[in-house]
């Protein structure tokens, strides 16, 4: 099967700041390759979850949990003819980096993509075992904690960190005005002027505090108000135009690339798994 299918579907979780959970099915072809500007922490449920990432195909069985790190790319598919079902939560790297409680550390990185790796797979399989109720915030702050300590178990190269950092005062003044900017955009003299860094500093920091570019890192607050738009009733074109994108093409362009499918088919996705849980 090479094509959307009838039996896909997306169910999307209580929303929670910067962490966002999901569950979904497909039974064939999943995503197109696209990257996300965080963590992907996630659980195969039923099948096999296969994708390619780093420059090799990976497949995921009934109950290994998945790590992509920010900005890598990666696509998605069954790896057999039943399709596959899973969990993943999307975690800003800006929770890891508060959790650790050490702001200069750089962010983890897990080299093998699939895993069951025993820390790892309580952690994730905590934060995912009931994504139909809110979380409640300590508990969210303790999912956080965990997911953080895990990943830096399993990051080999961690213990040689030290001293590697960044200015993160500098760098959440950065985050705080694109956060700000999602409609009407933000100049690289104005970052710098902000941070007191050159705009080439800033692309090198910023990146090591949050696992992706200034850039990258606005367009995907700007597709995050999209969604919330889209599912609202909002049309693309008059979505495209409040956050900020030149059109609706500029705005399916970056939709695809950001979620592997473009908008019109995630919205008809998550608004069936709305329709089939009232049923």
């Amino acid at each position: 099967m090479c094509g959307p299918s009838a039996e896909d579907w997306i169910k999307i979780a209580p929303p929670r700041p910067g962490f966002e959970r999901i569950e979904a099915q497909f039974a064939g072809h999943a995503f197109d390759p696209h990257r996300h500007d965080t963590y992907a922490l996630g659980i195969t449920t039923e099948g096999v979850q296969s994708f390619g990432y780093r420059g090799s195909e990976r497949h995921s069985e009934k109950g290994n949990v998945i790590v992509l790190h920010p900005d890598e790319v990666h696509d998605g598919h069954a790896g057999g003819e039943h399709g596959f079902r899973y969990r993943m939560l999307y975690m800003e790297p800006r929770l890891v980096r508060d959790a650790f409680g050490t702001p200069n550390l750089p962010l983890p990185f897990v080299r093998n993509p699939v895993t069951r790796d025993g820390a790892l797979v309580g952690a994730v399989s905590s934060a995912l075992a009931d994504i139909d109720r809110p979380l409640d915030e300590l508990e969210a702050d303790q999912i956080i904690s965990d997911l953080a300590a895990a990943l830096h178990a399993a990051d080999r190269s961690a213990a040689g960190h030290a001293g590697k950092g960044c200015d993160m005062p500098a760098m959440a003044r950065v985050r705080e005005c694109l956060d700000g900017s999602v409609e009407a955009g933000v100049r690289s003299q104005d970052l710098e002027t902000l941070s007191g860094l050159d705009r080439y500093a800033i692309a090198r920091q910023f990146r090591k505090c949050f696992g992706t570019s200034p850039y990258r890192y606005l367009t995907m607050r700007r597709l995050d108000r999209a969604r919330e738009l889209i599912l609202s009733g909002t049309t693309l074109s008059e979505a495209a135009i409040s956050c900020g994108f030149a059109d609706q093409s500029h705005l399916t362009r970056h939709f695809k690339r950001a979620l592997g499918m473009p908008p019109g088919r995630w919205a008809a996705m998550v608004r069936g798994a709305d329709a089939n849980r009232l049923m």
